[in-house]
């Protein structure tokens, strides 16, 4: 379930000049200025009745050209005053005397317009002569277009400015608060409805949670003997294992105030505003003491610093140095706690994880057999309708590896399938078809796959079911399929391994060469090898240099791992160009030694091998069952548990 959103008073609209006001005003402005002018008596005529009637009356006091094309006449005021021809333009609406211009027509050519007044003029004495100038006015489409290049210039600011602030509008978006902190605070108007009921299969994980939450309720208990709580507490674990899960648990029990947030959400476009966001994010904390802070995958904040001078981030180093000294400044008294998730605490920075810090690191592996159990019953609860033989046991035993996440997914996936069917309640086969469709994808039933190559698939797939029951070491078979599924896979087989944390070296090789079992099966009935191999190959290739210059589990290189968390990123090799060759040689020759052991486990079972690729290709899907009838039962000694997949 999702944090509930943050629940705020209503805020009371703020009286205040809005910059988009500006804009209005300035636009209005300039249209009033060029449409509504005051002087707006002006008569239109034309150029005869100018030369004819107004020069000979002597009333013109001046004439202006405007833009070359345009002539405005000025009317004496003693002639406008005087004569009734002016009458009707005398006096503006405003009840004053029109200044002018009083009329107003078009010219086609200026030099011409001046050559006919000069001629007219030509016996006036200078003092009498009418005074003739020349403008030239913006009209407003000359100004909008002068004024168009900034107001776009300030709305493109303004747009990114909203991007970057998360809007104008929202609480923290205006610019002035981009460096206030954008976490959610849960307290006892604002609760989480997830609680520890809700975590199953963590058992050890909820009771170092729960040692937390107890301490912010009853302080007293452990203060009185001198105790302290952990200031920081870090949850590590694979993707969908349930960190944030059991912190959303958390701020449902806790009953004190909880802030969450992001890493990434620290970090921004602005230089600074990740370290601002920090110190805000701990000012509000510690005015709500005792609280807790959760930060999600803090990875993206957090990570080592000066490893890789050519990809720093000087921003994001800055945001981790303040974050560095606020977890420091804490102290028991203030009952600040952070608590943190991450599914890589290999490139974290060293500062972070030291004690005064995270001075607890609680590990959230997948689950176990039980574990998956306990996921179960709490998915199982929200489908009403189950079959009599879905067991939580039963289901937990066909998802070895699943972690709490791929389980609630199979859960619903098993209901939608079920659904789909217009089946009433939810059966085995279903949760069977969701956890198929969750390892191999959807089942492509439209896709035409020619018989040969189908009889190749077939082939393929009968070579890791043969090395998987007749190795030692090997996971025995509990479904193998040629059905396609998913984007490339072909086919794909299930298996029964143990949940162990232990390999040996003779575990490892078997592991290859069931591996290498369709890859070895096509040359041997075919001659001829193809491309289905291709996700077999980079398994064997990455297990085989683990044990080479991972595990030591090689004589000539010796006991010795090159591996470095550290390093991931980085092209640097911790050896000599002389040992790099040695790797490879020795890599090839495990493999090779692998390849012919398979071949040879495979001719030796040929009749068995043809008899499970006939199967396959009449049925198509073939189970552990199927197989005790083909070829008898496994004669190693194996325990009914969990699956392993390979996908051709």
């Amino acid at each position: 379930m999702d944090f509930l959103p943050e629940n705020e008073e209503p805020k009371k609209k703020k009286g205040g000049f809005n910059s988009y006001w500006l804009f209005a005003i300035l636009i209005i402005g300039l249209l009033a200025t060029q449409f509504l002018s005051l002087n707006f008596q002006i008569k239109q005529t034309d150029e005869d009745y100018f030369f004819l009637k107004l020069i000979p009356s002597g009333d013109v006091s001046k004439v202006t050209i405007v833009n070359k094309e345009q002539v405005e006449v000025f009317i004496k005021e003693d002639s406008l005053k005087a004569k009734k021809q002016y009458a009707d333009i005398k006096l503006t609406k405003l009840k004053t005397v029109n200044k002018g211009p009083h009329f107003s027509f078009e010219i086609t050519s200026i030099e011409a317009f001046k050559q006919k007044l000069d001629a007219i003029q030509s016996a006036t004495p200078y003092e009498r002569l009418i005074k003739v100038n020349n403008e030239y006015r913006k009209g407003i489409f000359d100004i909008i277009g002068w004024l168009l290049p900034i107001i776009l210039l300030i709305g493109v600011w303004m747009f990114l400015m909203r991007r970057a602030t998360g809007g104008m509008g929202g609480a923290g978006g205006q610019i002035f608060n981009i460096g206030k902190s954008k976490a959610n605070l849960y307290d006892k108007d604002t609760k989480v409805s997830v609680t520890f009921d809700d975590v199953a299969g963590l058992d050890e994980a909820k009771e170092e949670v729960k040692e937390v939450v107890d301490f912010l309720k009853n302080p007293k208990k452990y203060t009185a003997l001198g105790a302290k709580i952990p200031k920081g507490v870090l949850l590590v674990g694979p993707p969908g294992t349930g960190k944030t899960l059991l912190a959303k648990a958390m701020a449902g029990e806790a009953q004190v105030p909880f802030f969450s947030i992001s890493g990434s959400d620290f970090v921004e476009m602005f230089v600074g505003v990740g370290a601002s966001r920090v110190r805000d994010l701990f000012k509000q904390a510690r005015e709500k003491a005792p609280c807790i802070i959760f930060i999600d995958e803090i990875d993206a904040v957090g990570r080592a610093r000066g490893k890789n001078m050519m990809q720093s981030n000087d921003e994001r180093e800055s945001t981790l140095n303040q974050l560095l000294v606020e977890m420091d400044g804490f102290s028991g008294d203030k009952g600040i706690i952070m608590l943190a998730a991450t599914n890589r605490p290999d490139v974290l920075d060293s500062a972070l994880l030291r004690p005064g810090r995270f001075d607890r690191q609680i590990s959230i592996d997948k689950p176990d057999q039980k574990g998956r159990e306990q996921i179960f019953k709490v998915h199982l609860k929200k489908l009403t309708k189950l079959g009599p033989n879905v067991t939580p046991e039963k289901l937990a035993s066909l998802t070895p590896g699943f972690a709490g996440a791929e389980i609630a997914n199979v859960c619903n996936e098993a209901a939608l399938v079920a659904a789909r069917k217009e089946k009433t309640q939810v059966e085995v086969e279903d949760f069977n078809e969701a956890v198929d469709r969750s390892i191999g994808g959807l089942e492509k039933k439209n896709k035409i796959i020619s018989p040969h190559e189908k009889e190749i698939i077939a082939y393929h797939e009968a070579g890791h079911a043969i090395c998987g029951w007749y190795l030692e070491h090997a996971h025995p078979l509990l479904k193998v399929t040629i059905i396609p599924r998913g984007i490339a896979a072909l086919g794909y087989a299930q298996y029964l391994p143990k949940e162990q944390y232990l390999y040996r070296t003779e575990q490892l090789l078997d592991e290859i060469c069931m591996t290498l079992g369709g890859r070895a099966a096509e040359e041997i009935v075919f001659g001829k090898i193809s491309t289905g191999a291709q996700n077999d190959l980079q398994r064997i290739t990455q297990l085989a240099y683990a044990m080479v210059t991972v595990y030591g589990m090689n004589d000539k290189v010796g006991n010795v791992s090159f591996y470095d968390p550290q390093q991931d990123t980085t092209f640097t090799k911790p050896y000599s160009d002389d040992t790099a060759k040695v790797i490879d040689e020795e890599v090839r020759k495990l493999i090779d030694t692998a390849y012919q052991r398979t071949i040879a486990l495979l001719t030796e079972k040929r009749e068995q091998l043809n008899k499970i690729a006939e199967a396959l290709l009449a049925k198509e899907i073939l189970f552990k069952a199927d197989l005790d009838e083909l070829i008898g039962k496994r004669t190693f000694d194996e325990e009914p548990v969990p699956v392993a997949i390979t996908i051709d």
